[in-house]
């Protein structure tokens, strides 16, 4: 078992070091079936190009993920992106599954939808509301189509997975037209902050990202200003410091291996700009988290 972060678990699944089981491109089984043997408590832990669906059908699941924590006591789907460091604690009358799959099943889902599956990019909790029954029993079906050997399984089980993932995208609403301009003003910043999350690394400029939103950059600086406080650029380097701060945290990677992991191309510039941002040096920064 390696883990990218020291003292944050890799797993392939969680308690297990074996490589994937069996043939499938998915895993599927009960909350109950692996928190019961670990008195309801998943720890801290990450996958590797693994992605995970958590579905409560009810009880309650205290959810952390990236040190954040939030409660499900109604039915809902949390999904949980490879290498996102996340741990659950279940009640005792704790009823659902955990669906699992890495980057074949998520290609061949792509091909079939016909467009990329944003919204595995991102952890996020959707609630089931007035759907809870029929995903209920999309979720049992595919359960008990894992579990068997009938005919033509894959392709069910592809399916199923399938409609899934077109509830959760429509559940995110990212093809639906605006009603009003707030409403397209919202949706042009999360494109943009898909954008920086596909290239921060790249450090592009604020001119290239705003001509691939078709705007100016005096635009997309309005629009960052008015519905996050900060500028464009600042969102930017808001993510690289957080890129940052984990590696600091997580890794042990020296300070021109990660300045060269996070795009800057001189250390010493890197330790400016991160000082200049947290008032601490990088290695400051990790000393103070990590204390001897």
């Amino acid at each position: 078992m390696k883990s990218n972060l020291p003292g944050v678990p890799l797993f392939k699944l969680y308690g297990e070091n074996q490589a994937w089981p069996g043939t499938d491109l998915l895993h599927c089984e009960s909350i109950q079936a692996r928190s019961r043997l670990h008195h309801w408590e998943i720890r801290p832990h990450q996958h590797a190009e693994l992605f995970q669906l958590l579905y409560v059908q009810r009880g309650r699941a205290e959810v952390e993920v990236e040190g954040v924590r939030t409660v499900i006591s109604a039915a809902a789907i949390q999904v949980v992106p490879p290498m996102t460091v996340h741990g659950f604690r279940f009640s005792a009358d704790i009823q659902g599954h955990v669906l699992t799959f890495g980057t074949a099943l998520l290609v061949n889902l792509e091909r079939r939808l016909g467009a990329p599956l944003t919204t595995l990019a991102k952890a996020a909790c959707y609630p089931l509301g007035q759907d809870r029954a029929r995903l209920r029993s999309l979720l049992d079906t595919l359960q008990q189509e894992y579990q068997g050997n009938a005919p033509a399984r894959a392709a069910m089980l592809e399916a199923l997975v399938t409609a899934l993932m077109v509830w959760i995208s429509r559940r995110q609403q990212l093809g639906q037209a605006p009603r009003n301009r707030d409403e397209r003003d919202r949706q042009l910043l999360g494109q943009y902050l898909r954008l920086v999350e596909a290239h921060y690394r790249e450090h592009l400029s604020m001119e290239a990202f705003a001509a691939r939103l078709n705007i100016a950059v005096l635009q997309l600086n309005q629009l960052c200003r008015a519905l996050s406080g900060q500028t464009a650029l600042q969102l930017v380097h808001q993510r690289l410091l957080l890129e940052a701060r984990r590696n600091l945290v997580y890794t042990r990677m020296s300070i021109g291996q990660l300045s060269d992991s996070l795009g800057f191309t001189d250390p010493t510039y890197f330790a400016r700009w991160f000082k200049r941002l947290t008032g601490q040096t990088p290695n400051g920064y990790r000393r103070a988290v990590q204390p001897d």
